[in-house]
């Protein structure tokens, strides 16, 4: 049985895109394990088909934390046993080919977003630069099997460096249930609440309607956010639940009407992304408010699933929900869509272009 090892910054233990992914290529008969990192705050793992290992660090976050995390994935892997590695991000690939070169073993890149394009990089010139050169040296090595999120990215990374991306596709797997309520007056934001979401300009929005909003998830912003809440005078109908399991997310959709995917238009990397939650919302039956962005507007012009918005003014957001909540029939037929194209849009479809690409083990 050859054996694939991946590589992520993370702690796993939410890495929905990953936990699909590593289970596909173990019922593939590939022997895999997934390789992460020991946080604070991480929750226990839950038993997956395939094997899981977290690495202990002693730094969290800044620069300390990625030299460190380079040095422990480099040992680790330089005396593991593999067959192939996959490096996820431009934060995790060096090791992954610096070992795979002096192994002789194949290396391939699984890029889940423009990681030189991030939030956290802007007003930092030096530090984007040092990752760029990163980039494209690792974008332009030929024996690396590369692959990302959306076509946009990859056309990026052709524009830049002349380099060939498949596209894997962050979508589900096909759920038999709908979970949208019609009747309900709750929207649903699920996801990471970090910078760029937009979900501050989405707490101004509250302001002009009386409905509850879920903030379900955790971030860097989260007591911003919340100190906003305060100011604003929306406890009574905001609420915020920290990290929660697939499950509990899924739990929490069946008591909304509506979701909601925000991002701002200033970082490159949300502006060509291709969210997850995108695809839940479409599988739980929710009809969303997302940006009029490239992926979204191509997807939406297939089955409109969505409210597409030009900006993330509070009162356009607002527009959009009152759009959603009293317009029913408007309501139903986009709920409709959701159910034809989660019919297409799932990881049933889109795990065969992945079972494809790691033929080359």
């Amino acid at each position: 049985m050859k054996r694939i090892l991946f590589t992520v910054s993370n702690d796993i233990s939410t890495d929905q895109r990953m936990h699909r992914i590593c289970n596909t290529l173990q019922e593939q008969g590939y022997d895999v394990i997934l390789i992460g990192r020991n946080r604070n705050k991480s929750k226990s793992l839950q038993k997956q088909s395939y094997m899981q290992h977290r690495l202990n660090m002693w730094f969290d976050a800044g620069k300390l934390f990625y030299l460190e995390l380079q040095c422990r994935l480099f040992f680790y892997l330089l005396f593991k046993s593999f067959d192939a590695v996959c490096g996820v991000d431009l934060d995790t690939i060096l090791p992954c080919y610096l070992v795979s070169r002096i192994r002789g073993k194949v290396c391939f890149y699984d890029a889940h977003e423009l990681f030189t394009e991030v939030p956290e990089l802007n007003n930092r010139s030096l530090v984007r630069r040092i990752w760029l050169a990163l980039e494209r040296w690792i974008c332009t090595r030929k024996s690396i099997v590369k692959y990302t999120v959306s076509q946009s990215v990859a056309d990026i990374f052709f524009d830049r460096y002349k380099a060939q991306f498949d596209v894997i596709r962050n979508m589900p797997h096909i759920k038999n249930t709908r979970s949208g309520n019609p009747s309900s007056n709750i929207i649903v934001y699920r996801g990471a609440v970090n910078k760029g979401r937009g979900l501050e300009f989405l707490i101004q929005a509250m302001q002009f309607n009386g409905y509850t909003l879920i903030i379900a998830g955790d971030g860097d912003i989260t007591a911003s956010l919340k100190e906003l809440v305060i100011a604003l005078k929306l406890t009574d109908r905001i609420q915020f639940t920290g990290y929660l399991s697939p499950a509990e997310l899924d739990h929490i959709a069946v008591s909304a009407r509506i979701g909601v995917n925000l991002l701002d238009s200033v970082s490159l990397n949300y502006y060509y992304s291709l969210a997850n939650k995108f695809f839940d919302y479409v599988h739980l039956g929710l009809p969303q408010i997302t940006m009029r962005f490239p992926e979204y507007e191509k997807l939406n012009a297939t089955f409109e699933v969505a409210i597409l918005l030009d900006s993330l003014q509070p009162e356009s957001i607002a527009v959009a929900i009152d759009q959603l909540m009293q317009h029913n029939e408007y309501y139903k037929q986009l709920q409709t869509n959701c159910k034809h194209a989660s019919a297409v849009w799932n990881w049933e479809e889109e795990k065969n272009k992945l079972i494809t690409i790691y033929r080359f083990v």
